[in-house]
């Protein structure tokens, strides 16, 4: 699928197609809390599996019951329909 570069208006409306996420810097960024590392590498090697089939990435952290996410499309400079598309799928993944 190719990077389509998401609109002003799109972006703005963001906060209501994914309310758990958060726009810090430019990209979309949520936090996920679990009950210990073991779920929090679990959750993200489902995310890992879901973003390959994308060809798309996250820029991720984990520490211990914590994973942050910020999603981005390098290639275009912004977000894309990729970075929403990704955000559905983790918000699936994580119920």
């Amino acid at each position: 699928m190719a990077a389509i570069a998401l609109t002003a208006t799109e972006i703005e409306s963001l906060a209501e197609t994914l309310p758990s996420w958060s726009l810090v810097e430019g990209k979309l960024r949520r936090q996920f809390l679990f009950a210990d590392f073991s779920e929090a590498f679990g959750f993200m090697a489902r995310v890992a599996l879901a973003a390959e089939s994308l060809g798309h990435h996250p820029e991720w952290s984990n520490v211990w019951n914590r994973v942050t996410i910020a999603l981005t499309t390098h290639d275009i400079g912004g977000l894309s329909n990729l970075d929403v598309d990704l955000a559905r799928r983790i918000e699936a993944l994580a119920g």
